[in-house]
């Protein structure tokens, strides 16, 4: 039986590691190091999380394991995503911010 690719282990930053397989386990992960990500992600999780195709919410969450500075330099434009799939779900939660 092969593991499923929607099921990413996330590891906090005290090395404890989980699957991101619920709504509080995800807005855990969204919690981070830099407020600026903060209100980006933990309001995506609670508005617009549900309305992800599988294969998008699946990219979030990869999303969600890569370091702080990294995420803030794509959120910020000031460096692109190589990850299509990983700068599709940036873009989403941009347009969406942009959108209110």
């Amino acid at each position: 039986m092969s593991e499923s690719k929607s099921q990413v282990v996330y590891v906090d930053k005290s090395g404890k590691k989980f699957l991101l397989d619920s709504k509080p386990k995800l807005k855990w992960a969204c919690r981070r190091g830099m407020l600026e990500l903060d209100v980006l992600l933990e309001p995506f999780v609670d508005e617009a999380y549900d309305a992800l195709s599988t294969e998008d919410k699946s990219s979030f969450q990869r999303l969600l394991a890569c370091e702080d500075p990294e995420l803030f330099a794509w959120f910020m434009g000031h460096k692109k995503c190589e990850d299509q799939d990983l700068d599709k779900v940036v873009k989403i939660i941009l347009n969406r911010v942009k959108a209110h």
